[in-house]
């Protein structure tokens, strides 16, 4: 497992479906902030469009792109043209998936509209350092055909709603995630932060030894020889990558580990403290408090 696979286990990411909009006409409907713990997303399966930002930010929506909104952003969607008209909206829930319509003339987009939904500790870890949307156009990223394929089965899923459909799509939009942060990687633009640290190769393989490991006695050395690398160059593309110390880090990530085996409850405090790498059940309970804002025993009971 690599290590961005097991922070999306952390963060309990799943995705969720929420409706398909089929909008023709002057079309604007509006998205209020979502709650916490989700990141809304959009995926054009057909047609255009425009996505309204706070500050007047607009972000063209063409077939094949999708948008995440990471931080659950307030946004609207509209018509490319800037034609408005009071259209009446008509829902269609016969089925399994809603469906939500406009007429009017031109081509209808066609969007499908849902929810990342993490665990609102862990879930900044992978969120945290993203922009107020991700925006991605799976036709231009790397994978063309398989991004094809999957932006395909969504297209006759969702179009034939046949048994299952909605476990497919669902599955699928997880897929989708990992292609847009990729390719958001691979531009080069993110600040440093603990993503980044993850898409560099031998700085990940550290970041995954400590997460497969959090009880070993990491030190600075020992996490370089894990990378491949001398101590200085390590803690140095360590510290320009994440703008934290390898130590910062792994205090993050067993503090985050930590609140995943309390949530289950089916260990002491104690024996937590001691999975994570703290022979001190108080110091355990002092770094939780500082990281996490809350007590180990409030964090379970919560």
């Amino acid at each position: 497992m690599d290590a961005l696979t097991r922070i999306m286990e952390l963060a309990r990411v799943r995705g969720a479906l929420d409706v398909r909009c089929q909008l023709a006409g002057g079309f604007s409907l509006d998205h209020e902030d979502a709650g916490p713990g989700e990141a809304p997303f959009h995926l054009v399966l057909a047609g255009e469009g425009v996505m309204e930002l706070p500050g007047r930010r607009s972000l063209p929506l063409a077939a094949g792109d999708l948008v995440v909104l990471p931080h659950g952003t307030s946004h609207r969607i509209r018509d490319s043209r800037g034609v408005l008209q009071d259209a009446p909206v008509t829902l269609d829930t016969s089925g399994p998936l809603t469906i939500k319509q406009t007429a009017g003339e031109g081509p209808p987009l066609d969007v499908l509209c849902g929810r990342f939904i993490h665990a609102p500790e862990a879930g900044q870890l992978l969120f945290a350092s993203l922009p107020e949307a991700l925006h991605v156009s799976l036709a231009d990223a790397q994978g063309m055909a398989t991004l094809e394929a999957i932006v395909d089965v969504f297209r006759i899923e969702v179009g034939e709603l046949a048994p299952g459909a909605l476990a497919v799509v669902t599955a699928l939009s997880q897929a989708l995630l990992v292609f847009a942060l990729r390719a958001h990687l691979g531009g080069g633009l993110m600040p440093p932060s603990l993503l980044t640290l993850l898409a560099e190769p031998r700085l990940g393989r550290a970041m995954l030894a400590m997460l497969r490991d959090p009880a070993h006695d990491w030190t600075v050395e020992s996490l370089a020889a894990q990378a491949a690398m001398s101590r200085a160059t390590f803690a140095r593309h360590f510290e320009a990558r994440g703008k934290q110390s390898p130590h910062e880090v792994l205090t993050l990530l067993r503090m985050h580990l930590a609140a995943e085996l309390l949530r289950r409850g089916d260990l002491t405090a104690a024996a937590v403290s001691e999975r994570v790498g703290y022979r001190s059940e108080s110091a355990f309970g002092k770094t939780f408090l500082r990281v996490m804002g809350t007590t180990p025993a409030r964090f379970r009971r919560g």
